[in-house]
């Protein structure tokens, strides 16, 4: 399905591939965040929603936030050209580089990265530790992309002091509302910290995620509203808390398109 939105100058579109995964196409760049692809996550996590049919493997570089099973998923990067620039915390290039990729930068909180026209920003994030089984330790980040539009990826996060004043304009925020299970653990946002995250972040469209798409293997036969509801809350609780921010909610497999 295709979303417009028209107050903004540029072309520039965000696919929602389902949880944090995304494709986001500003300035000639295509780029994927924390690609989540097959249909399940280990042996303990599943996929709710149809994988969208939109190609992933032909972009210009992958983000990862951090490296919880749910936001670095190594089969998925194996579908990825071991050509394709990764970015990723400091600590976890080795873990990519086990694969084979040959171009990857490791970043700490404020570093930059140009790919081509866009200036990618490493923020700062609270969701705790980022230790995995069998993986490093490493910090837990969000990203700023700057371009013709500013696009703020939050990755897996609470609320932090440095939301406020994190970037002078913002124009869209892609905010994680829930997580893959019926309860949430500490780090995260819920629909109503996700609201209060925006007289914080002040963007001009916020568009939720981290919901709807991944569930536990023995959630298999649990009512599908318990992971379909959090995006309408949040849209409830930001109507309240920040009624001058656009809120589009947008569906695994659906696109938002702003023409210029």
């Amino acid at each position: 399905m295709l979303l417009s939105y028209t107050h903004m100058n540029h072309p520039f579109s965000v696919t929602y591939i389902g949880h944090a995964t995304l494709l986001i196409e500003m300035n000639g760049v295509r780029i994927l965040t924390d690609p989540v692809l097959g249909s399940h996550v280990g042996g303990f996590i599943r996929r709710q929603t149809p994988l969208p049919t939109v190609h992933c493997r032909d972009v210009d570089v992958v983000l990862i936030s951090h490296l919880h099973l749910d936001h670095l998923d190594l089969p998925s990067l194996r579908l990825l050209p071991r050509s394709t620039p990764l970015v990723v915390p400091t600590g976890a290039g080795r873990v990519v580089q086990r694969l084979g990729f040959t171009q990857v930068t490791e970043v700490r909180i404020g570093d930059q990265v140009r790919i081509g026209e866009v200036m990618i920003e490493t923020t700062p994030a609270n969701h705790g530790s980022s230790r995995a089984p069998f993986r490093p330790y490493t910090a837990c980040v969000g990203f700023l992309l700057h371009g013709q539009q500013t696009v703020y990826f939050a990755g897996d996060t609470d609320l932090f002091p440095e939301m406020s004043g994190l970037v002078h304009k913002l124009d869209v925020a892609l905010l994680p509302v829930w997580g893959w299970g019926p309860t949430l653990g500490t780090g995260h946002m819920d629909p109503r910290r996700a609201a209060e995250a925006l007289p914080l972040l002040k963007p001009g469209l916020a568009i939720p995620i981290h919901w709807g798409t991944l569930y536990p293997v023995a959630m298999r036969y649990w009512r599908p509203s318990l992971l379909s509801a959090p995006p309408h809350l949040f849209a409830q609780h930001a109507r309240e808390l920040a009624p001058d921010v656009q809120i589009l909610i947008i569906k695994p497999g659906q696109v938002f398109h702003s023409f210029g």
